[in-house]
């Protein structure tokens, strides 16, 4: 193998070490529970251009599915199951979510400032 392949071979793999060795940026956190088919808290703020972790707990006997148009989201949630949705980076504005099972109460928005 000629040296300059192996150098460039060298190169590729110390950036590799460089990229995987930065730590990375920490998310927000943010928690959603479902209790008496509703959904708790019912409004969740949170900063614009911002990637967050959202994670949703179901505490009640029955599934119920994350549903938003808005966000681009749906997720089944099981009976007392949690599950993770990742949303953003968001514009500033509101974003609604409700339950598909019990869209009558199971209602929310996201508020990104």
């Amino acid at each position: 193998m000629k040296a300059s392949i192996k150098l460039l071979i060298l190169n590729v793999f110390s950036l590799g070490l460089i990229f995987t060795s930065l730590p990375l940026q920490a998310l927000e956190v943010f928690n959603l529970n479902i209790k008496g088919h509703e959904f708790q808290p019912t409004e969740i703020t949170i900063p614009v251009n911002t990637k967050i972790k959202l994670i949703i707990k179901n505490l009640d006997s029955s599934p119920e599915e994350f549903e938003s148009h808005t966000l681009h989201r749906e997720k089944l949630i099981p009976a007392g199951g949690k599950r993770v949705i990742f949303i953003g980076p968001l514009d500033a504005g509101t974003y609604e979510f409700y339950g598909e099972f019990n869209p009558k109460t199971a209602k929310g928005r996201v508020i990104a400032k």
